[in-house]
């Protein structure tokens, strides 16, 4: 048995606030599986659970605010008791306290006023000394409005009270169709929109400036060819739908993992104890947000993924990064970040370390330059490569053949 934790989504976080459980009381569940969504200042986060095993309590209420590391729920096999949690083992204290205060007793001949049998669900509420147990109840899902996860973000947003509304889906469950009608109905609701994008700033701001104060950065940069990798992409994509596609955003990111995997002082993160290597390539990708805002969610074990696959996942990590669809692994397992900011029209980017992380990988945007050829000068397409690295783990040598390694694997494109 163990209790299962807030986790720590990020450097910056320090509390998260649980929005809905998605399981409940007696449900299996094996790892892997997610059990929760908390809100941070970043973004709304689905929480997997990290062992197998039956939900035997949950202690937090949905719309809570809780520290990191504090728990949430017990985890067990579903046949032992587990220590309850601080806050039980109080109310169990004061509990006790009240059952020692001897009762007054009233004389033997006074007459015993008649009493209604109580009801079937007060007899079973009354503890061994006879008393009605007045314990908080274990969270359920009938204390709340059903409503789709969508449908709860939405009304968060809008300041919307989903217990006044009525659901048209199934079993009468709150759809988000419900909440737009709500928000429609009702002119004087206000987005939270400018409230969250001000924490999202604050949350960033403290994150980048601890990164300044406390890692010695260094910066190199490079630019590199791209002629192979256009050729190359151009015959890839030929004879295939636009579903099936490849962006030079996946070479890049591709080429990124194989060199992170083959210099691990690039790889992993420099915490108290200092600097750990990585024994995976969970690649980070800083995605800007539509409503503002930045978030740097990892994909995991970049660096085995064939390029379709690398390409679904990216697609499919900024889809769920706009949508409130994260999961908080992978915000908190990222080992190096790469932003790619060419699409914004500009040639460089020089980033700032996410900590603990220890580099920061930039590519700006390819376009065509004049570059100096064998038989002499040709127009290739080209982009600026940029690194942030961490003083404290390399230098800059390490640095240069990091930077080294990702150019030669762009310039065979086919053996990514």
């Amino acid at each position: 048995m163990s209790d299962f934790t807030m986790p720590s989504m990020g450097a910056d976080m320090e509390a998260g606030t649980l929005i809905e459980w998605k399981v409940q009381p007696g449900e299996r569940v094996s790892r892997g599986q997610v059990i929760a969504v908390v809100d941070t200042a970043k973004a709304a986060l689905d929480v997997e659970v990290f062992e197998d095993g039956i939900v035997e309590e949950l202690y937090v209420e949905e719309g809570t605010a809780v520290p990191v590391g504090q728990a949430l729920a017990r985890i067990g096999d579903g046949q032992g008791k587990h220590p309850e949690p601080p806050r039980e083992k109080e109310k169990e204290k004061e509990k006790e306290k009240e059952e020692t205060v001897p009762e007054p007793q009233a004389p033997a001949s006074a007459a015993k006023p008649a009493t209604p049998e109580p009801a079937p669900s007060a007899r079973r509420a009354e503890s061994t000394t006879g008393r009605p147990d007045t314990t908080a109840p274990p969270v359920s899902a009938k204390s709340k409005p059903m409503a789709s996860p969508a449908a709860r973000r939405r009304a968060r947003e809008a300041g919307v009270d989903l217990s006044a509304l009525k659901g048209s889906g199934s079993a009468q469950s709150i759809v988000l169709a419900d909440v737009d009608a709500a928000i429609g109905r009702q002119p004087s609701a206000k987005p939270r929109s400018q409230e969250m994008r001000q924490d999202m700033r604050q949350a960033i701001a403290a994150a980048m400036s601890r990164a300044k104060r406390e890692i010695p950065h260094y910066y190199l940069d490079t630019t590199v060819d791209l002629h192979a990798a256009e050729t190359w992409l151009a015959d890839y994509n030929r004879e295939r739908p636009p579903e099936s596609r490849l962006l030079m955003a996946a070479l890049f990111a591709k080429a990124t993992a194989l060199a992170l995997a083959k210099h691990g002082d690039l790889n992993g993160h420099y915490e108290a104890a200092g600097f750990q290597a990585a024994e995976s390539v969970n690649l980070g990708l800083a995605i800007h947000l539509r409503g503002g805002g930045l978030v740097a969610p990892a994909i995991l074990d970049a660096d085995k993924l064939a390029l379709p696959e690398l390409m679904r996942q990216l697609q499919d990590l900024v889809k769920r990064a706009r949508s409130s669809g994260l999961k908080g692994s992978e915000m908190s397992q990222g080992t190096a970040t790469l932003t790619n900011l060419g699409e914004r029209g500009v040639d460089t980017v020089i980033g700032v370390i996410h900590p603990p992380q220890v580099a920061m990988i930039g590519f700006g945007r390819p376009r065509r330059q004049p570059v100096a050829l064998p038989d002499g000068i040709g127009v290739h397409m080209s982009v600026k490569l940029s690194l942030a690295a961490d003083h404290r783990v390399c230098d800059g040598h390490s640095g240069a053949l990091f930077l080294n390694e990702i150019d030669q694997h762009l310039q065979t494109p086919e053996a990514l």
